[in-house]
């Protein structure tokens, strides 16, 4: 195998999801700690088989070199700059999984003071963007829409969970 910058876009991609779930891991259990519960647990395996099969596509397929695709590259910089504003954002109440603590109120600082999901938002663009970028349109159509079909419910998932803190509350979730 050749050794090229797709691999090591790659990689990085990979490094940073393999941070995010010992991040996921550590807010996880401190929040469930103090309470909380964890909803849609049955998705949460076909999340990481897609994004897995996913990166794996795209190592598998992808040319060593191949050309450099700048709109798609910026698209998914834009995408990662996206992610760790949402991260920063959520702090201690940012996880992979679906976890509510009731009697918190919802996070309304960064994105999530304009998008109710933002972090769903920016997937939903980054999983074709990194494809494209590889010049692998099919990886990307593929995984693109089968991200949105699981992105759709898990939202409704995610906002059922939320709506007796919003109701509860009085403020939107």
């Amino acid at each position: 195998m050749t050794f090229g910058w797709a691999y090591v876009l790659l990689a990085l991609v990979v490094v940073q999801r393999l941070a995010e779930v010992a991040y996921d891991r550590r807010n996880s259990r401190a929040l469930m700690a103090r309470g909380a519960r964890e909803f849609g647990a049955n998705h949460y395996p076909v999340m990481v088989v897609l994004h897995t099969a996913w990166l794996a596509a795209m190592a598998v397929l992808t040319a060593p070199n191949p050309p450099i695709r700048p709109w798609w590259l910026a698209l998914l910089a834009l995408c990662q700059a996206g992610r760790v504003w949402c991260v920063a954002s959520l702090g201690p109440y940012w996880t992979t999984r679906i976890v509510v603590l009731e009697g918190s109120e919802p996070v309304t600082r960064g994105p999530y003071r304009y998008l109710r999901h933002p972090n769903y938002l920016i997937v939903a663009f980054e999983v074709p963007a990194l494809p494209m970028a590889l010049s692998l349109p099919w990886v990307a159509a593929v995984f693109g829409v089968l991200n949105l079909a699981l992105l759709a419910h898990r939202i409704r998932v995610e906002d059922a969970a939320r709506a007796p803190l919003a109701h509860n509350s009085g403020t939107a979730a």
